[in-house]
């Protein structure tokens, strides 16, 4: 049975149909869940602070299988419980406010952060190492870090 063989691009192509595909399911699957949690929630089956009681259990469970090094702060996870119900409410008002608090957060963040310098020595500089080390001109130039 002769082999065939796939070039880069095609497997590449393929790879990210799958991914594409899989992007859209959990869409769908996300959809589907907030569907059914408003319609749940509005009947009265569950409230806010069966949400909150949910997320520290859930919180709890991932803790003791080790998947969290540690439990955390009550304010924490009365914070997600507070998006899920927005989510579960429909309060578009106030997902658009905590998304824009959360990009404004994320900028000064990242704003915080010390960018990495990357200096480059002149020809000469780096020959001369050369010379210092005891490299000849054919070994190749050095890098040093």
């Amino acid at each position: 049975m002769p082999m065939q063989q796939i070039g880069l691009d095609e497997l590449m192509s393929m790879l990210l149909t799958r991914m594409d595909s899989l992007t859209l399911e959990s869409e769908n699957q996300k959809s589907r869940f907030n569907i059914m949690f408003r319609i749940f929630y509005k009947k009265g089956l569950f409230s806010d602070a069966d949400v909150l009681e949910a997320v520290r259990e859930e919180h709890r469970i991932l803790h003791e299988l080790g998947m969290l090094k540690e439990m955390p702060g009550e304010e924490s996870m009365k914070a997600t419980a507070e998006a899920l119900m927005l989510w579960i409410k429909g309060d578009v008002k106030a997902i658009k406010h905590s998304m824009d608090e959360y990009d404004k957060r994320l900028k000064e963040a990242i704003a915080k952060q010390q960018k990495p310098r990357i200096d480059v020595a002149p020809a000469g500089v780096l020959d001369e190492l050369d010379r210092m080390g005891g490299a000849s001109q054919s070994s190749g130039k050095k890098i040093i870090l």
